[in-house]
């Protein structure tokens, strides 16, 4: 076997790895909701959504803008949330973030952060209103806690998909 076209057979496939990790921590990150936790309001950070701005913000190049309408759609049907709430939320935010790749010549740990809670808020909200138009009595207040509990988290999975992608810094 010629040296070469194994070392673009292993090329090739660290490529596909590269691209199969994000999308397959992202839909597990979808799956989190489907946890036996117990609340009267809701607590959980949307986990899918955070490994979504976790990857796209470490790796701007990975995705294209699209991703976020079959990985919002996968988060749809797991977290029941209406169908195309998630698809059109989750690629409205990748679209800013964007346009904050285009404005921004260098970003920061901080600014990383900034974006991703404003982001967050604007998700979450975007899904209660989403949620309220279809039928949901939910109020701004409940989900609070979720919002605060999602910001503060968000460096630890920042950091989950940094040590995930430590494999193309060897």
């Amino acid at each position: 076997m010629n040296p070469r076209i194994r070392s673009e057979r292993e090329l090739q496939a660290a490529r596909m790895r590269g691209q199969i990790l994000p999308v397959v921590t992202t839909l597990a990150g979808s799956l989190a909701v489907l946890l036996p936790f117990i609340a009267e309001s809701p607590s959980l950070p949307p986990f899918g959504f955070m490994m979504l701005l976790s990857w796209r913000l470490l790796r701007p190049e990975l995705w294209p803008v699209w991703i976020g309408l079959p990985l919002g759609l996968f988060d749809d049907l797991v977290s029941g949330q209406p169908i195309g709430s998630a698809m059109m939320l989750w690629t409205l935010a990748l679209l800013v973030l964007d346009l904050i790749d285009q404005r921004l010549v260098w970003r920061d740990y901080w600014q990383d952060w900034l974006m991703a809670a404003a982001l967050i808020i604007a998700v979450l909200l975007g899904g209660l209103i989403t949620a309220n138009g279809a039928g949901g009595e939910g109020h701004v207040l409940l989900i609070v806690p979720q919002i605060l509990v999602s910001i503060l988290i968000f460096p630890v999975v920042a950091r989950v998909c940094a040590l995930l992608d430590r494999w193309r810094l060897s």
